[in-house]
């Protein structure tokens, strides 16, 4: 896919990977469709993707709302003459043991911790996902997925919600890349490692060296790195149905 002058709706683009993935496009000539919750933010990223020389336009949505999600793609296909690219990176995290026993309690994960991940992180992909790919078959030009999953996917600890929420993601992946070739559609997922973002900024001093001993690459990777990794998937035409880790070698 030649990216100038393309549609990419990105959520979660209001800051950290999304607004980094907005901005890497917007320098190849993407037109961005900002989705996110947070206005102010979204108003920054659309300011950076401006001064990247693109355009974009904003779109509050919570993409675990159906009505929300059919009416926003909707409207950016509408009011950007179509949609080429969707990038799937709205994501929370409510991180917590599924049980823990100490002192003869036993503390258990809540359904609502569970349920809250679940709706955003699974069930928003797949909302945002089969939304595109209408538009992308009604405009008939085809297009491209792409899901942030995480090396978490494997199980990690204290992130059953989490873990389960980004396997299922790449497993979608892999799933609309066979049933929507046929529409000249691909999919593809980016598993990211640790990422230095927001959320890990605010991360003790001495959690963040402990972590970055255990990468082979012996740091935490950037934004920029991520969106390097979709600036590809998008452009690179035989890519469908995989799931590439960028995680520094952490689980070579």
């Amino acid at each position: 896919m030649k990216l100038k002058d393309k549609v990419v709706a990105i959520t979660g683009a209001g800051q950290g990977l999304g607004r980094a993935m907005a901005v890497h496009l917007a320098k190849e000539g993407a037109r961005i469709a900002v989705i996110d919750l947070n206005q102010e933010h979204m108003d920054e990223t659309k300011r950076q993707v401006e001064a990247a020389g693109s355009s974009a336009r904003t779109y509050l949505c919570n993409v675990a709302n159906e009505e929300q999600v059919e009416q926003t793609f909707a409207a950016i296909a509408s009011d950007m003459g179509g949609l080429h690219g969707l990038i799937n990176n709205a994501g929370i995290l409510r991180d917590g043991l599924m049980v823990k026993a100490k002192d003869g309690e036993v503390k258990k994960m809540t359904l609502a911790q569970w349920q809250m991940v679940i709706d955003v992180n699974l069930t928003g992909v797949f909302l945002c996902g089969r939304e595109a790919a209408v538009q992308m078959i009604n405009g008939g030009e085809g297009g491209c997925i792409i899901n942030i999953s995480s090396i978490a996917r494997a199980g990690n600890f204290g992130q059953t919600n989490y873990s389960a929420a980004k396997a299922g993601v790449a497993a979608m992946a892999v799933t609309w890349a066979k049933e929507l070739a046929r529409y000249g559609i691909r999919a593809n997922a980016i598993a990211p490692g640790f990422i230095a973002t927001e959320m890990t900024a605010s991360m003790p001093p001495e959690a963040l060296e402990k972590i970055c001993k255990g990468i082979p690459a012996n740091r935490m990777g950037t934004p920029d790195e991520i969106a390097d990794a979709a600036v590809f998937l998008l452009a690179n035409d035989y890519m469908s149905g995989r799931i590439v880790e960028v995680d520094g070698g952490l689980r070579l």
